[in-house]
């Protein structure tokens, strides 16, 4: 990608295409959005609701009322095996047990059962959040919801925040942090890679029906465009999903308001342990504290009630840590002296290619973009059927 293309920050108020990429720098100014400005921005996938004129949050309308054209939908049979399509006026789910029309769908509340031209019944619902994660198009792997979930609480992620991400990928964390801050927060996010942005923006106007108003994407290294895009001392949260955060000490210290926090999730374990000595070793923040979280489903069958066979354990790890005032010298916690310095062996031990990451060819890096922006052509006002 070139290198001027790499810092000019996409405005995902505009409409879609690559040619609308602004060629001003950024200022966080511009976007603080008054009253009278964020009504209008939050209209899109909104409507009245049934009691009033109070304009809904964006993305709730979607979440409500009967089955659009160019909704996804979760088909669930009747041996519990699931499909998520995209109704099309027309279109057909075929399996080797018959098809099912999409228009016996259009039109039905969440919830309905349907049946395919042999009888078998299919339950219909929309895809919740973790679902939609799961599921949507993407790039590069995705922040599981079990870790989405940890962020939002563990960074004390509040409606009204004003956040910063770094590490995009296909959008999947965005939307968590998106719903967190709410249309009067902030969220501006940081992507290496115009394909990833794509994809990402795709996902996220599907979710929300549309463009979110807090939302802002840039592109370019996080430590070296924030400072540019973020007054000092004027960032609540700092939530970092990349290969190497301790290069952004500087970059999070200056942007990060006192007693802010800084979460990161990290993949392996020589990056934790060196973003945490980095952390240590820098003096302007608190002591770091670092988990991972596992999920095991269970099996419920009359009696046979067991932990299922398999689970979701490691994806990542998260490290929090949180910005001291200026002048102020951390507290260091006493310990045993232990190894800190990194050999080279040791760097290179857990390389995205030492652990067998494969790279994403540009091929499906374009797919998914366009599988992603796909999920935004959502019909309005369907007609409701029974």
């Amino acid at each position: 990608m070139p290198a001027d293309i790499q810092k000019r920050p996409i405005d995902f108020l505009a409409p879609t295409s690559r040619s609308h990429i602004a060629a001003q720098p950024y200022r966080s100014e511009e976007h603080h959005m008054s009253s009278e400005t964020a009504a209008p921005a939050a209209s899109a996938g909104t409507d009245e609701s049934a009691t009033g004129s109070a304009v809904q949050p964006t993305g709730a309308a979607r979440r409500r009322g009967p089955f659009r054209v160019g909704e996804r939908v979760q088909l669930t049979d009747e041996r519990g095996r699931m499909n998520t399509i995209t109704l099309e006026v027309g279109g057909a789910f075929h399996t080797h047990r018959g098809f099912l029309n999409h228009d016996e769908i259009i039109g039905k509340v969440d919830g309905s059962v349907v049946s395919n031209n042999v009888g078998q019944q299919y339950q219909t619902l929309r895809p919740l959040l973790s679902d939609f994660v799961l599921s949507m198009p993407r790039g590069a792997a995705v922040v599981y919801p079990k870790d989405a979930g940890q962020i939002v609480t563990m960074a004390d992620i509040f409606p009204g925040a004003r956040v910063v991400e770094a590490g995009v990928g296909s959008g999947a964390l965005s939307i968590s942090l998106l719903r967190a801050v709410g249309d009067g927060g902030y969220l501006h996010s940081f992507e290496r890679r115009e394909e990833f942005a794509d994809i990402a923006r795709g996902n996220v106007e599907t979710i929300f029906g549309g463009p979110h108003p807090a939302w802002q994407i840039s592109l370019g290294d996080f430590q070296e465009e924030v400072v540019k895009a973020e007054a000092p001392g004027s960032v609540d949260r700092v939530v970092l999903d990349m290969l190497a955060p301790w290069e952004c000490l500087d970059a999070v210290a200056t942007v990060l308001a006192p007693g802010g926090v800084w979460i990161n999730y990290v993949a392996t374990v020589t990056q934790l342990s060196r973003t945490a000595e980095a952390i240590r070793a820098d003096g302007r923040f608190t002591e770091p504290d670092a988990w991972e979280s596992m999920v095991r489903g269970w099996h419920l069958e009359g009696l046979a009630v067991r932990p299922d066979h398999r689970m979701v354990a490691h994806t990542g790890f998260l490290l929090v840590t949180r910005r001291l005032a200026d002048g102020v010298t951390g507290i260091s916690v006493k310990r045993r002296p232990s190894k800190t310095e990194f050999s080279e062996e040791d760097l290179n031990a857990w390389t995205p290619a030492a652990v067998g990451e494969r790279a994403v060819s540009d091929k499906k890096l374009r797919r998914a973009a366009r599988d992603a922006i796909a999920g935004t052509n959502v019909q309005d006002e369907p007609s409701v059927t029974n």
